[in-house]
């Protein structure tokens, strides 16, 4: 499921977005109809955000800098 989310959210990043039918038909198999409208509000969210701050030269201030938890990679089979 997580490789299908970063696939959404790579396709909603990019200009022009194009978000392939193949690809929405692969997350409306594992989200309900209103989960995938909190996703895409969210994707959709985060990039005018990243956008309008990188219009403004708005840069990170480094409050969590170094306060994550890096998960580990996990094998391809």
């Amino acid at each position: 499921m997580d490789k299908v989310v970063l696939e959404y959210a790579d396709a909603m990043t990019q200009t022009p977005v194009e978000v392939p039918e193949t690809l929405f038909t692969k997350l409306r198999e594992k989200f309900a109809e209103a989960q995938l409208v909190e996703l895409t509000a969210t994707l959709a969210w985060e990039n005018y955000r990243a956008r309008f701050d990188h219009a403004f030269g708005v840069e990170a201030e480094g409050f969590s800098e170094g306060s994550y938890c890096a998960m580990p990679v996990k094998a391809e089979l």
